[in-house]
This record gives structure tokens, sequence and C-alpha cells, in this order.
């Protein structure tokens, strides 16, 4: 079991890092909250895995804060839950936002999320309610945020990133035209507004 890694950034593309440790290039899936969470291309990060092993692939996901992988550790033993749907919650919201969901009986905003229906949020909302307590929810974690971007290249990064969340191309490009403006300073603040119109 692969539990950590810390290494240079060498590239970045949501949902994808590729990460240089000691010459070994690990390729690590990880949420969009945790995308905005690494440095930019060149820096060292930290990030707390967990490693998928199946007949057909193995994929090692990565997270920031060992908050988000506990979570997601529990939300995969789920029924019907697998690691893409987990991390497509976990680049929908924090794992606090997650917490006041299970808290609240909240399946209106879950449902919101790309590839979770009604009878998945019920069953999120019942299964997690005993185990989000022992979720830690505070914000620490490792890595510090790059510099800001051009407009340009932030309306394409958050494209891509609701893109690969699993969002349209199209409906992607028209929400992120449509919160996009001058005061929007890099792409984690322009896929939060982008996400939070969505699930207005």
């Amino acid at each position: 079991m692969i539990g950590r890694l810390q290494g240079k950034v060498v590239e970045k593309q949501a949902p994808d890092l590729l990460v240089d440790v000691q010459g070994v290039g690990y390729e690590v899936l990880v949420s969009l909250n945790t995308f905005f969470d690494v440095p930019e291309v060149g820096a060292v990060v930290t990030l707390h895995t967990h490693f998928v092993v199946r007949e057909d692939i193995q994929q090692l996901y990565g997270f920031t804060k060992v908050s988000e992988r506990s979570l997601f550790r529990n939300l995969i033993k789920v029924n019907g839950v697998g690691p893409k749907m987990a991390l497509a919650i976990l680049s929908g919201m924090s794992a606090n936002d997650f917490a006041i969901c299970v808290h609240n009986n909240d399946t209106a905003t879950l449902v919101k999320l790309p590839g979770v229906g009604k009878k998945t949020a019920e069953r999120l909302l019942i299964e997690m309610r005993d185990k989000i307590g022992d979720i830690d929810t505070s914000t620490g974690g490792a890595g510090t945020k790059g510099s800001h971007s051009a407009q340009s290249d932030i309306a394409q990064e958050a494209e891509s990133a609701l893109i690969a969340l699993g969002y349209k191309p199209a409906d992607a490009a028209k929400i992120v035209n449509r919160v996009a403006d001058e005061t929007v300073t890099d792409a984690g603040q322009l896929i939060r507004l982008a996400l939070k119109s969505m699930n207005a």
C-alpha cells in the first residue's frame, strides 16, 4: 500500500497529476479541491494517497488533506459508489460540506453532483451517518497554492476540470463564461463559483 507521496509536480491537468519521487513518476488522480491546493509545476507537494488495485486497473488517488482521504475511503465502501463517483463528490464539495449534508439529511444538495441520483444520495446519508463522526474535517493539509494565471488560462483550466468531473463540454463552457469576470483571480475560485451556480 502506498500511503504517502512527497515529490515534485511534473504535470498538472485536472484531475491528473504526475509527481516525481526521486526519479520515479507517479500518476495520481485527485479531486478538484486537492487539485487547486497543489502548487504549480516544479514545486514540491505532499499527498496522502489511496491505492486501488483491481483486475483491470491499478490507480493511485491523492489528497492534500487527511480528512479528504478518510472520507474517500468511507465513500467507496458504500454500495454503488466507486472511486470515480467518490472523487466527483469530493470535487463538488469539501469534506466539511459533505458532513453538513449528512447531518442535515440533505439529499437535494447531493443529487446535484454528477452521477449521484436520489437513491444513491439516500444511501450515502444512511450509510455515512455513523461514519462521518470519525472523519476529521479540519482544514490542515499540505501544499501551497500557486500564482494566478491569465484569465483565458483560468477559464480553460476550469472548463477542463468540470469536464473531468463529468459535465458535458458545452455545459462546462457555458457555465464558466457565465460566472467568469475580472474579480476571479484563479481557477480554483472560478470552479467553485461554477459549481455553486450549477447547484443553485
